[in-house]
């Protein structure tokens, strides 16, 4: 069963935030972090950082969460974030990314 992720990344702890959706998170968080895309928004404010993330089966219901949070108050999302992440940590740090298949 393919799984669909609503995630925020930042640039640091209550910097910048952005919201996306994907049905591939490793990858996704990938491209950010490599700045695939290099005049999107992220690589722009230098989003680099996983710092929430929620999991869904359907990615009607995905799409849904992150239209959701996209109208939410900057202080909301926040609290949502240090809910389950109160360090600002990158949750995708101890991933086992390659960046090489990226790279070429």
């Amino acid at each position: 069963m393919k799984l669909w992720y609503v995630y925020i990344m930042s640039n640091r702890a209550n910097g910048v935030l952005y919201i996306g959706v994907s049905d591939n998170i490793e990858e996704r968080v990938k491209e950010h972090k490599l700045k695939v895309y290099p005049k999107s928004f992220t690589a722009k404010y230098n989003c680099t950082m996983l710092v929430y993330f929620e999991e869904f089966e359907n990615g009607k219901d995905a799409e849904k969460r992150e239209r959701q949070f996209k109208k939410w108050k900057r202080n909301w999302k926040i609290e949502l974030i240090e809910e389950m992440n109160p360090n600002w940590i990158d949750i995708s740090a101890n991933w086992n990314l390659n960046f090489s298949k990226l790279r070429e």
